[in-house]
């Protein structure tokens, strides 16, 4: 084994004081190709060692309290690395021999091989050994087209594909499992800094987060091409807005209520010629400025306020393809349709098939929902949009791309 690796690394070294810009473009795609799948090989080449090394107490015999702690001096790894490493080594151990052969032959990554091990042993408790027998064989043909992450997502449904008589009671058992773990981790902590300000953290249950993306993410879009706030920044405006709306409902319980229950204490002149350091109810002070912008929903100062119609001109200028429509596009969509992006729909563009300068009209037949780097990518190249006769768009690769034009769709937002 050690000549083995020995002659691979040096012909890894040959490979890379070979210059890469005088192959051709093709040459270089394969060349790529090729180190992933050794990259593959040499990975279960080296859980393989990592297993039997930590089965053998290695680490504990030359003074280390652990594998992971060995494997971080001895290949300088990051503990957190280090770590994953004998997990995965773990992993690979007990996962069914094909998930083994597959990354042995380059056909799988190690994180692939996580997710694959993890959904087989689901299988195997739901329905049984010879399941999982052919849950390993689907997945691994899978893994070929999609990455660890979307593999994830379509291990939740196999089971309707190999074992559809339990498919149903097994989903439904994991969805209240997972109802359950959302109910239990679900909170919320506020830290007071010394300032005056607070920290946020917590989890939020499926439905909360529903609601939270629902009521914030309208409210942090950019306001024009002059915003020079940071997403966090947008988010955490957001969320001050949707309070304030809160608060101006009236709604709220007894110790709720509206904006100016926030009690200020300034005298007049110093609030209209902005003196002075105006005092909260709890202590800490505010400035003048800030004072005024408070005052705006009392009654001290009467004012028209434009951030309520900010969004209305927003959604304006987004007029061509918006409301009703652009719901079904993204129940249709479910994210920028363009092949290989995951990006969901949130903020996403709205495109017209047929251009709207040219005579496309808005329907829901002529429009495709697009990322921003797809939308202006799709103006000004070779690729074509249209809808199949399933109804969901699928795209035209340019000829130095595919010379056979062969249409593309994304399969990262696919619902099963």
């Amino acid at each position: 084994m050690i000549d083995a690796l020995e002659q691979a690394e040096a012909a890894v070294a040959a490979c890379f004081d070979t210059p890469a810009w005088a192959a051709s473009e093709r040459d270089l795609v394969a060349a790529l190709d090729a180190a992933h799948r050794i990259e593959q090989r040499l990975a279960a080449v080296k859980l393989t060692l990592v297993r039997e090394l930590d089965g053998r107490g290695t680490a504990t015999a030359q003074g280390a309290s652990s594998t992971a702690v060995w494997l971080r001096d001895r290949l300088r790894l990051g503990v957190g690395a280090a770590r994953r490493l004998v997990e995965l080594a773990t992993a690979l151990d007990a996962a069914p021999a094909g998930v083994r052969d597959a990354l042995a032959g380059g056909a799988v990554d190690v994180e692939q091989v996580r997710v694959i091990a993890a959904t087989v042993e689901t299988v195997h408790t739901a329905a049984g050994t010879e399941a999982a027998d052919k849950a390993v064989s689907v997945l691994v043909e899978w893994a070929a087209q999609f990455d660890a992450a979307l593999l994830r997502r379509l291990g939740t449904r196999i089971l309707d594909h190999i074992a559809p008589e339990v498919a149903d009671a097994a989903a439904d058992a994991a969805l209240r499992a997972q109802e359950s773990r959302a109910a239990r981790d679900r909170h919320v902590t506020i830290s007071e800094q010394t300032d005056g300000r607070l920290r946020l953290c917590g989890i939020l249950d499926t439905e909360a987060a529903a609601a939270l993306r629902a009521a914030i993410d309208p409210l942090a879009t950019p306001t024009g091409p002059d915003d020079s706030r940071t997403p966090g920044q947008r988010r955490h405006d957001a969320l001050a807005d949707v309070c304030r709306l809160a608060l101006r409902t009236g709604e709220l319980p007894e110790n709720g209520g509206d904006v100016a229950q926030v009690v200020v204490t300034t005298g007049y002149d110093g609030l209209t010629r902005q003196l002075g350091t105006p005092a909260l109810d709890t202590g800490l002070h505010l400035s003048a400025d800030a004072v005024r912008r408070l005052a705006c929903d009392a009654a001290i100062l009467p004012a028209v306020l434009g951030g309520a119609g900010q969004p209305l001109d927003v959604g304006r200028q987004r007029r061509l393809i918006s409301g009703p429509l652009r719901r079904a596009l993204v129940l249709r969509d479910r994210g920028c349709a363009f092949p290989g992006c995951d990006r969901p729909p949130r903020w996403r563009d709205a495109h017209h098939i047929h251009h709207w300068a040219d005579g496309g009209d808005t329907s829901l037949n002529n429009a495709v929902l697009l990322c921003g780097h797809h939308h202006r990518h799709l103006h000004h190249s070779d690729w074509k949009v249209q809808l199949s006769g399933d109804g969901h768009p699928e795209f035209i690769p340019p000829a130095w791309l595919d010379p056979d034009h062969l249409p593309r769709r994304n399969h990262y937002h696919r619902r099963n």
